[in-house]
């Protein structure tokens, strides 16, 4: 695994990576903010592999201030690129969400959840260039959060983890069990294909 911009800090304890954000980073492209942020670490590695799952556990218990968040991402360039992750909202809820971005421009689905909330974990998985992000809050039963396509994802990818604080904050985000299997996102046995 490789970083692209690197943390404020890291270590690896065993089989956890700690990551330490710095103030100020993000990734957001345009839409309805008319900003763009590009400046987020995330660790990633390689594939060409056109069909399988990366699941890891992340612990954001430390996060504190809004938008403070960590989970998993796929970061092809500034243009293209998702992401699945936990932002801290208030003591009452946060934001489970995802943002995918295509050609330049993000796109943002969330739903509140309990501020209680401090561990969760993300199962990421690739069908050529379709995409499926799911979420677990024990690592076994997973609920899709949203399926995609990247315009850019057909070939070779890059695929890991990120954490970031888009305000003047910080905090300590780990990372655990991470494991890459088969494809666990199936194909469709519904509608046939035109």
């Amino acid at each position: 695994m490789v970083w692209t911009r690197n943390p404020e800090k890291v270590e690896v304890k065993g089989e956890v990576i700690v990551v330490t954000t710095k103030p100020h980073t993000d990734l957001w492209q345009r839409t309805y903010y008319h900003f763009r942020n590009d400046n987020a670490p995330v660790l990633q590695m390689k594939t060409n592999e056109r069909f399988f799952s990366f699941v890891v556990k992340t612990d954001f218990s430390q996060s504190h201030h809004r938008f403070d968040q960590c989970g998993i991402v796929m970061y092809l360039d500034s243009e293209n690129w998702l992401k699945a992750s936990v932002e801290y909202e208030n003591e009452q809820f946060q934001h489970l969400g995802s943002v995918v971005t295509n050609g330049g421009y993000s796109d943002w689905a969330t739903t509140a959840i309990p501020a209680e909330v401090k561990t969760m974990w993300y199962r990421f998985s690739r069908r050529e260039d379709d995409y499926c992000i799911e979420c677990s809050p024990d690592g076994v039963h997973f609920s899709q959060m949203r399926i995609c396509h990247m315009h850019a994802g057909a070939g070779e990818i890059r695929f890991g983890i990120y954490a970031c604080s888009p305000e003047n904050s910080s905090f300590t985000a780990l990372f655990s069990d991470m494991k890459i299997t088969a494809c666990a996102w199936h194909a469709h046995d519904g509608q046939q294909p035109d």
